[in-house]
């Protein structure tokens, strides 16, 4: 995957969070999802394909991600 421009990216933080610092924000983009530390919108984002940010959230809702 190429790297997506970001510069006009809509970005949205999750209704779940506390305020406390410890977000994500998302934003969709042609093709593919971008996600980054709301902390550091100026600093790196992981892009994921569509098919890809699927397979991740399914993995969250089931727990897929426990230590």
């Amino acid at each position: 995957m190429s790297t997506p421009d970001l510069a006009n990216a809509h970005w949205v933080k999750s209704s779940y969070s506390s305020g406390e610092g410890q977000c994500v924000e998302v934003a969709g983009l042609p093709g593919a999802v971008a996600a980054r530390d709301s902390k550091k919108p100026g600093g790196p984002a992981l892009t994921f394909s569509r098919d890809g940010w699927r397979g991740f959230i399914r993995g969250v809702n089931a727990d897929g991600f426990q230590p």
